[in-house]
C-alpha cells in the first residue's frame, strides 16, 4: 500500500459545516482530507469519552448517557460523508483509505465499549432507571445504551476482550475487501458485444446507451452490457440471441467466483468463520442467533421456520411458472438465462403488455416530480425546490429543499440516480446530516439508485422496476426527513433491520395508486397521459411471475441464514474455497427445499454484498419480514381512504417520526390500532397455502 499524505490545517470535517442545513461543504472536500479527517475525530472523540469514563462524580442520564451522544462530532461528520462517497463514487485513492480506516474504526469502537469503567457508569444509570423521573425517550436510550455496551462484549474477560478486538478488526478489513472486490468483479463481468445484431430486442435507447457505456471504457464501436446487482441481468428480458444470453448471464453468476484477482470465496469463508468464532465468544450459539436477538423477529429458529413454510408455496408456485415458460418458448425444460425472455412473452400474451411500450411514458423527471414528490405532498403536504447553488459530490447528483406544509424548512434531499462504474450496484438511501434536537439539526438525506445513463440530450426512459425503485428508496428517505427526536442516536432509519425496509415499501404502493400513475405516467415527447388500457394492463400485471420472484429472493434469505446459522464447528474448511462455496450453496438450497435449477437465489454468495459487506448479515430476511407490516399497512391506507393528508400525518407522527426513538412494534401497533396480520402478505405473494 502507498503513503498517503495529506495536510491538518483547516480539515473541512473539524467543524460543523456552514452552509444550509449543515450540508457538508462537499466541492471543497478532497480525498486528500478524509484520512486526517477520521483520525482527528477518532482522537477527539477518545478524548471526549475519557473525561466521561474518568470523571469523579457520580453518574447521571446527563453526564454519562448524554455526554457519550454529544461525542464524536468530527468523526461522524467525515464518517457520514466518507462512506458514501465510498459507495457511490470511489476510486482508487478513496478504496484505499477505505482499507485504512476499516480496523482503526474497529479498533475505536471497541475501546470505547469495552472500557470497563464506561461501561460502570452507564450500569450504574441504567440500574437506577425505576427510581429516575427521566421522559421515554430518555429512558429508551439509557436501556438502548446498556444493551449496546453488553452486545458489544463489555462483560468479557480481559482475555476474551482482546480476541473480540482482534475479531472485529480483521473482520472490518475483509468486509472492506469483499465489497471492493464485488464493484471490481462486476465491472469486469460487463460483456462486450462487437456487432450490433447481437442486440436485437433491446429498444434503441438500451442500444444506445450500451454503445455509450463501451466509449466510457475506450471501447468506440462496440456496445457493452453491464451487470446489475441482481443475479438476473435485466437485459435478458428482451435479448433474442439466445448465445449471448447464455454469455451475460453466466458472467452474472460467476462474479467474485471465477478464480479471477476479486474472487471472493475465500474472503467469505473467512467471515463466516470469523462471525461464528464472535458469536461463540459472545455466548451465542451462530451469528443469526447473536443478530436477531436484537430485531423484531423472536429468534433465528423462528426466522429459519418461516421463511421454509414460505419457500414450500413458493416453489410450488414456481414449478407451474417454469412449465408454463418452457412452452412458451416450444422447449421441454427451461434455462435459466431464458427465464426473463420467456416471462416478457408470456406477459404480453397475458396482459397484451409491452414493457417496451411503457417507457416512453415513464421519463425520470415526470416520475421524480409527478409521481414520488407529487404523491409526497398528496399524503404529508411537503413541497420541493430544487437547489442549483449548493455544492454536489458528483456532476449527476440533484439537491431539493424540502419544505413542510406549514412552508418551514424541513431538510434537503439529494437524488443519486445514475450508474457509473465508481458506484456500487444496487439501490440505498444515505444520511449525510442526521436530524437532532440536542444538536439542532435537520436532515440531509441521499438516494442512490443504479440507473443507465442515456446518451447527452437524450430522455432517461424507466423501466417499471426502475420507477418501483425511486418509490421504494423515496420511502427511506422520508423516514430520515420526518425524523422527529431529540437524540441522534434514534434519528430517522436507526431502527431495527428487519423494520427498516417497513416504510420504504410502504411508500412503493404509490407507484400504482391511479391518482398519482396518471399524473406522472405521461409521454415524454407528447405530455400524453399513459392510455387507460396500458395503465390498466400495467396495475393487472403486477402479480404475475410472483412464483419467481419470492423464490428467488426466499433463496437468498434462505442462504444468508444458512451461513449465519453454522457454529464455529461447523463452517468448512477452506482448502478449496471456489469448490467449498459451490457445494455449499447447492447443499443449503436442497437441504431448504428450494434448490430450483431454473431459479438461482437474487445473490450468489460472492457477490452478496447484504450480508458479506452491508449491515445485513444474518438479515436478509427483514425484507418479507417488513412486508408482512408493509402488505398489511397497504390494506389500512385502502380501508382509511387512501391518498389522504390524514392517513399520510398518522403514520408520519405515529410512526416515521419515532425513528428508533420507541419499540418499533409499539409504534406500529399505535399507527395501525392492532398487531399486525400476516394474510395480506400471503395473498400479495401468492402463498396462501403457506399460512
Amino acid at each position: 500500500m502507498g503513503t498517503l499524505t495529506w495536510v491538518t490545517d483547516e480539515n473541512p470535517f473539524t467543524a460543523p459545516s456552514t452552509l444550509p442545513y449543515q450540508l457538508p461543504p462537499l466541492a471543497d472536500i478532497t480525498d486528500a482530507d478524509y484520512l486526517p479527517g477520521f483520525e482527528i475525530g477518532m482522537a477527539e472523540q477518545r478524548t471526549e469519552v475519557e473525561a466521561i469514563a474518568a470523571a469523579t462524580e457520580p453518574p447521571t442520564f446527563d453526564n454519562t448517557v448524554v455526554a457519550l451522544e454529544r461525542t464524536g462530532g468530527t468523526l461522524r461528520r467525515v464518517a457520514k460523508v466518507f462512506f458514501n462517497k465510498a459507495a457511490a463514487d470511489t476510486n482508487e485513492r478513496v478504496r484505499e483509505v477505505q482499507s485504512r480506516v476499516a480496523p482503526l474504526l474497529s479498533a475505536h469502537r471497541d475501546a470505547i465499549t469495552l472500557d470497563e469503567r464506561l461501561f460502570a457508569r452507564v450500569a450504574a444509570v441504567y440500574d437506577a432507571l425505576d427510581d429516575s423521573d427521566l421522559d421515554d425517550e430518555s429512558r429508551w436510550l439509557t436501556r438502548r445504551y446498556h444493551l449496546d455496551f453488553v452486545r458489544a462484549g463489555a462483560k468479557l474477560s480481559a482475555t476474551d476482550k482482546e480476541r473480540l478486538r482482534a475479531l472485529n478488526e480483521e473482520l472490518s478489513s475483509l468486509e472492506t475487501l469483499f465489497a471492493q472486490n464485488q464493484l471490481a468483479a462486476t465491472n469486469a463481468a460487463a460483456v462486450i458485444v462487437d456487432d450490433a445484431e447481437r442486440l436485437d430486442g433491446l429498444s434503441q435507447g438500451s442500444i444506445e446507451t450500451a454503445a455509450s457505456a463501451a466509449a466510457d471504457r475506450g471501447l468506440s464501436g462496440k456496445y457493452l452490457l453491464t451487470l446489475n446487482n441482481h443475479t438476473v441481468p435485466s437485459q435478458l428480458e428482451s435479448l433474442t440471441d439466445a448465445e449471448l444470453r447464455r454469455e451475460l448471464y453466466q458472467a452474472s453468476i460467476a462474479r467474485g467466483n471465477d478464480g479471477a484477482a476479486h474472487d471472493n470465496s475465500a474472503t467469505l469463508l473467512r467471515i463466516v468463520r470469523l462471525r461464528a468464532e464472535r458469536a461463540r465468544l459472545l455466548g451465542y450459539d451462530n451469528h443469526a442467533a447473536y443478530i436477531i436477538e436484537d430485531q423484531t423477529a423472536d429468534s433465528a429458529t423462528v426466522v429459519a421456520e418461516r421463511l421454509a413454510k414460505l419457500a414450500a408455496a413458493a416453489v410450488a408456485n414456481v414449478r407451474v411458472e417454469a412449465a408454463e415458460r418452457a412452452e412458451v418458448l416450444g422447449q421441454d425444460s427451461l434455462e435459466p438465462q431464458d427465464w426473463a425472455l420467456a416471462t416478457e412473452q408470456l406477459r404480453a400474451k397475458h396482459y397484451d403488455l409491452d414493457g417496451e411500450a411503457m417507457r416512453p411514458y415513464l421519463e425520470l423527471d415526470s416520475v421524480l416530480t409527478n409521481g414520488v414528490f407529487h404523491a409526497a405532498n398528496q399524503l404529508y403536504g411537503i413541497t420541493f425546490t430544487e437547489r442549483f447553488d449548493l455544492p454536489v459530490y458528483h456532476p449527476d447528483v440533484r439537491v431539493f429543499e424540502v419544505f413542510d406544509a406549514d412552508s418551514t424548512p424541513l431538510g434537503l434531499f439529494l437524488a443519486d440516480f445514475y450508474s457509473r462504474d465508481s458506484k456500487n450496484g444496487g439501490a440505498w438511501m444515505n444520511c449525510l446530516v442526521d436530524q437532532s434536537r440536542l444538536f439542532d439539526q435537520r436532515p440531509v438525506v441521499v438516494n442512490n439508485l443504479n440507473i443507465p445513463k442515456p446518451p447527452p440530450g437524450t430522455k432517461t426512459l424507466l423501466t417499471f422496476t426502475e420507477v418501483t425503485t425511486m418509490f421504494h428508496e423515496f420511502g427511506h428517505a422520508l423516514h430520515g426527513l420526518f425524523s422527529d427526536v431529540h437524540y441522534p442516536r434514534f434519528t430517522g432509519t436507526t431502527v431495527p433491520r428487519d423494520f427498516v425496509e417497513y416504510p420504504s415499501q410502504v411508500n412503493e404502493m404509490w407507484s400504482l395508486w391511479p391518482r398519482v400513475l396518471a399524473n406522472y405516467a405521461r409521454h415524454h415527447e407528447t405530455g400524453e397521459v399513459m392510455p387507460d388500457k396500458l395503465r390498466e394492463k400495467l396495475v393487472a400485471s403486477q402479480g404475475f411471475n410472483e412464483g419467481f420472484k419470492t423464490t428467488e429472493y426466499l433463496a437468498a434469505a434462505l442462504l444468508d441464514q444458512a451461513w449465519h446459522r453454522l457454529s464455529l464447528d461447523e463452517v468448512p474448511d477452506d482448502a478449496d474455497p471456489r469448490a467449498t462455496v459451490e457445494r455449499f450453496e447447492a447443499e443449503a438450497l436442497a437441504a431448504a427445499g428450494i434448490n430450483v435449477p431454473e431459479v438461482r437465489p437474487r445473490y450468489r454468495s460472492t457477490y452478496f454484498g447484504h450480508i458479506f459487506a452491508g449491515g445485513y448479515s444474518a438479515g436478509y430476511y427483514s425484507y418479507i419480514w417488513s412486508e408482512i407490516l408493509d402488505a398489511d399497512t397497504v390494506e389500512w391506507f385502502k380501508d382509511n381512504g387512501g391518498l389522504e393528508r390524514d392517513n399520510g400525518d398518522r403514520f408520519r407522527q405515529r410512526l416515521l417520526a419515532k425513528g428508533g426513538s420507541v419499540d418499533p412494534m409499539a409504534a406500529f401497533r399505535d399507527f395501525a390500532g392492532r398487531d399486525p396480520r400476516i394474510e395480506p402478505l400471503l395473498t400479495r405473494r401468492g402463498l396462501d397455502a403457506a399460512n
